[in-house]
């Protein structure tokens, strides 16, 4: 079902994963660009003629945002046993990222305070996907972190559905859930230029945030600068480090849960034991033709999909590294023991009892993850992706002069003579043109 690789081949390996990422489309930048350039120029107008081209719905300045009546109207599209998971889910995360918090600080010295200031950011943009993509679990991961640390307004973009109305009821059930504040039926690289910078009808945001297909990934990547971003999210990923004593069913049913996502989903498994790499490979065959999405399926695991036998644990840990997967499972005797040796992970799932898709809805740990090997360098979603943080100093008279000579020495060496006279003016020893070098 997928190439049975050595350790020895992990720079294939590796090359197979990281050839999917977001970043290197670089033939569709100038269209993003025109978008958003015209977005900026021509505003609520621009929004309307791109909405009638790509998604074949007709808006008005009226019909940008969504009311609140079909907001109330969505519920009748979620049973009972959903809202109820819904709202569970929602408890978890919530529950999870209050624990994330930071609080502003100072530390007061006799001669100096400092400290640091935490504050919310004030407005934040959720983007939604439509279509198979509209998850409305991924509307809690986005919104509910905002909250928690108390986020003034969160607006959100979604694409219309062809009849005119929003894509995914449930993502509007979700939204409303969460305590999303305003929804607009936009979608693609001009809802994000819309959050960007403002039309008559979509306000400004500080920070984009969610998942899109590349023209959406695309845009947030030329936006940021004039906004803040999460990530240039990428197809999603699963890397499960497995020993003798994990069961082969349950690690292919785990592969292919990623594996369904789209056909540049990558599922990978590391092991140390051949037998289980064979026994994995006839299970993911197996499972694949009992699949309604096995279309998908073949096609991601054929492109992206890899078995990796390796000669101990510790080489498994240290290929995991290297792919910084999104999704890493240890599926081993001793997942606390092996976990120190993973360097590079989104998230971890310890044990045998910990699938990747408790995490993706009810766990309450973010599943906005860093993708396409960026765990290297970045984190899950939380909250404080959602905050601003500012130093606080407060001087006193003698505690300046004390190491004024020492500031106005390091001023003087990076030829800044005005950062010089700003400390000794207040001593009454404002710098004159004959001590300039």
């Amino acid at each position: 079902m997928v190439p049975i690789l050595s350790s020895n081949d992990t720079e294939a390996l590796r090359a197979r994963v990281m050839n999917r990422s977001q970043l290197t489309h670089d033939d569709l930048t100038e269209r993003v660009k025109a978008i958003i350039a015209r977005v900026r120029a021509e505003g609520d107008k621009a929004l309307i003629d791109y909405t009638e081209r790509f998604d074949h719905v007709t808006l008005t300045p009226d019909t940008i945002e969504v009311s609140r009546a079909e907001i109330e109207a969505a519920y009748s599209a979620a049973s009972p046993e959903w809202l109820e998971a819904m709202r569970e889910a929602a408890r978890r995360i919530r529950a999870f990222h209050e624990k994330q918090k930071q609080v502003t600080w100072v530390d007061f010295q006799p001669e100096i305070a400092l400290g640091q200031r935490i504050t919310p950011l004030r407005r934040v943009g959720v983007y939604v996907p439509g279509g198979t993509a509209a998850y409305p679990s991924s509307v809690l991961m986005n919104v509910i972190p905002a909250r928690v640390v108390g986020v003034k307004e969160i607006v959100m973009v979604t694409p219309p559905g062809r009849d005119g109305g929003t894509s995914s009821p449930l993502a509007l059930v979700a939204a409303d859930l969460a305590g999303v504040d305003r929804v607009f039926r936009l979608g693609g690289a001009q809802a994000v230029a819309a959050l960007a910078f403002g039309t008559e009808t979509v306000p400004r945001v500080d920070k984009i945030t969610g998942p899109g297909n590349i023209y959406v990934a695309l845009a947030k990547r030329e936006v940021y600068g004039h906004v803040g971003i999460d990530m240039v999210a990428g197809p999603s990923e699963v890397l499960v480090i497995a020993d003798d004593s994990a069961n082969p069913r349950w690690v292919a049913a785990d592969l292919l849960s990623q594996a369904e996502h789209d056909p540049f989903a990558a599922a990978i498994m590391v092991t140390d034991s051949r037998a289980l790499a064979e026994a994995v490979d006839a299970e993911l065959a197996r499972q694949t033709a009992l699949l309604p999405r096995s279309e998908v399926v073949e096609k991601s695991l054929g492109a992206y999909g890899a078995i990796v036998v390796c000669p101990d644990l510790d080489t498994c840990a240290a290929i995991a590294g290297e792919i910084a997967p999104e999704h890493c499972e240890l599926c081993v005797r001793d997942p606390y023991g092996l976990m120190p040796k993973v360097d590079n992970a989104g998230a971890l799932f310890l044990g045998h009892w910990s699938p990747e898709p408790l995490g993706d809805y009810l766990a309450g740990p973010n599943h906005i993850l860093p993708t396409s090997g960026t765990a290297r360098f970045s984190s899950p979603l939380g909250v404080d992706d959602f905050v601003k943080k500012s130093s606080i100093i407060c001087c006193t008279e003698d505690e300046l002069r004390k190491v004024s000579e020492q500031v106005m020495l390091l001023a003087r060496s990076e030829g800044l003579d005005a950062h010089r006279n700003a400390v000794a003016i207040r001593f009454g020893h404002e710098l004159g043109r004959e001590e300039q070098p």
